[in-house]
């Protein structure tokens, strides 16, 4: 098993920026991609980014490209989400996610771990 603690998140003016954090642990050499999907009531749970754990690709949702950050801390055991330039648009509650080698990075039913959630808003 493989246990995922989020942290980070909260309310930010357009504009603004945010860190998002995920802990992992257990079973954790077992997961290749790591990511982060966002979800608003009555949506699916979107992509948002990935990163490969072993050799750091990222790969990004067109609709954050060039705004959000993806990065890894191996020896702690983390992932991070940097959010710039946030818009109303990306108010959502934050997922992140842990998932092996098999089945694409930006699909979510891909995902075997999950963390709790935490929610962003972003006001106008």
């Amino acid at each position: 098993q493989v246990q995922l603690v989020e942290s980070g998140g909260g309310l930010v003016q357009a504009g603004g920026s945010l860190r998002l954090a995920c802990a992992a642990s257990g079973r954790t050499f077992s997961t290749y991609f790591r990511g982060w999907f966002r979800q608003v009531p009555g949506k699916e749970r979107e992509f948002v980014a990935a990163i490969s754990w072993r050799g750091g690709s990222t790969f990004y949702a067109d609709s954050v490209k060039g705004r959000f950050t993806i990065s890894r801390d191996n020896a702690k055991n983390t992932f991070y989400l940097q959010m710039n330039s946030l818009n109303p648009e990306d108010t959502a509650v934050y997922y992140c996610a842990a998932k092996g080698l098999s089945g694409s990075y930006y699909q979510s039913e891909n995902y075997g771990y999950w963390g709790q959630g935490t929610q962003v808003t972003v006001s106008s």
